[in-house]
């Protein structure tokens, strides 16, 4: 299987604007943001999509949530902030490797999409 943009970008073969890094996950700045703060959590460990996921991703998982909770303290955003993870073509997922969006600093609408 060839390798994503992201695991690309994990293996520094292509430019990111990186916000934060550690042994388990990377977090960019997305390149079309929807909001003034959209930023990308990935884990490093290639997992396609939500329901590719296994028990042994738990803490993998959880790790990306924790990370997601540690930016937002980072990045001063009290107001709130939404996580969003697309899986699958109807949800308009366009890069096969599992990712959160952190989306941020604009009001946000219910329902999405």
């Amino acid at each position: 299987m060839s390798k994503t943009i992201f695991q690309k970008i994990i293996d520094r073969e292509i430019p990111a604007r990186i916000e934060y890094e550690d042994d388990q996950c990377i977090v960019i700045h997305d390149i079309q943001p929807q909001a003034p703060v959209h930023l990308l959590i990935i884990p490093k460990k290639p997992i396609a999509r939500a329901g590719d996921a296994t028990a042994a991703d738990e803490a993998t998982l959880g790790h990306l949530i924790v990370t997601a909770g540690a930016m937002a303290k980072k990045l001063g955003l009290a107001n709130g902030y939404r996580l969003v993870i697309n899986s699958g073509p109807d949800a308009c997922e366009s890069v096969p490797h599992l990712h959160i969006h952190m989306l941020a600093r604009r009001q946000m609408t219910w329902p999405p999409g």
